[in-house]
């Protein structure tokens, strides 16, 4: 086994036996229920991506605006850039993409990516990475963050009378060898994320805050863009957007 590969092995948990997947619906749609059906008909596409579905969502588009809060959080978000959560970089008209594939994690868990790498201006990228799973245990999608799964979210997910989806993250954990905790409230920012079809430009939307509650806004950008639906099979996922640990504990 190559270095690298021995890398995106490791795990903060002891290795668990992989379990074969136990139902070939998207996590999303697990967590939604029958609610998953009044998504516009593209948000379903695009939220249905899993192992089962045979196909992954890349998204092209731009960010109108990418903007952070005051000068007092730009430590924060130089912190999170070490690991792919957050950044304090700025700009406006940014080229960006998103990266949707599915996959079986090591622990036999139906996974998908969801990467988004801005191009902020020449010479300058930035990436967000996230894995998400449905947890049965916790009745909701957990959103892994960062590049080696440290922290963890669950998503309370909405259909709105649009047809849009919102996404809130609530309470994060932290998961680091034998350390398994809730990180305080004060010390985190907790993010609603809208994503919507326009059916006149045939375009996705997308706007995100990120919010703390004692310095208030963090980080936000919204933006547009459009999305082929490659065919993907097996295990075929581009080996850079998976992430470098897998953590077992949800």
């Amino acid at each position: 086994m190559s270095t690298a590969s021995a890398a995106r092995n490791q795990t903060g948990a002891p290795a668990q036996p992989a379990q074969p997947a136990t139902t070939s619906e998207s996590v999303f749609r697990q967590a939604l229920g029958d609610d998953f059906d009044r998504l516009h008909p593209m948000l379903q596409r695009r939220f249905g991506v899993d192992p089962g579905a045979g196909y992954a969502c890349v998204g092209n588009g731009v960010f109108a605006e990418v903007r952070r809060g005051a000068w007092w959080t730009v430590p924060f978000l130089k912190f999170g850039a070490f690991r792919n959560i957050l950044f304090p970089d700025q700009g406006t008209n940014v080229p960006f993409t998103i990266e949707n594939y599915p996959y079986i994690d090591r622990f036999g868990r139906p996974t998908v990516t969801f990467i988004r790498t801005l191009d902020i201006r020449p010479g300058r990228r930035r990436r967000f990475d996230a894995t998400m799973i449905y947890s049965p245990g916790r009745g909701a999608v957990v959103d892994y963050l960062g590049t080696h799964q440290h922290l963890a979210t669950d998503l309370q997910l909405a259909v709105r009378e649009d047809g849009s989806l919102h996404l809130r993250s609530t309470a994060l954990r932290f998961h680091e060898g034998p350390l398994s905790f809730t990180v305080p409230g004060f010390l985190t920012g907790s993010a609603d994320l809208y994503e919507a079809f326009d059916d006149a430009r045939q375009v996705f939307t997308i706007q995100l805050q990120v919010r703390n509650p004692l310095f208030g806004f963090l980080f936000g950008y919204r933006g547009e863009f459009t999305c082929d639906f490659p065919a993907v099979t097996g295990d075929d996922v581009p080996f850079h957007l998976k992430p470098v640990r897998e953590e077992f504990r949800d």
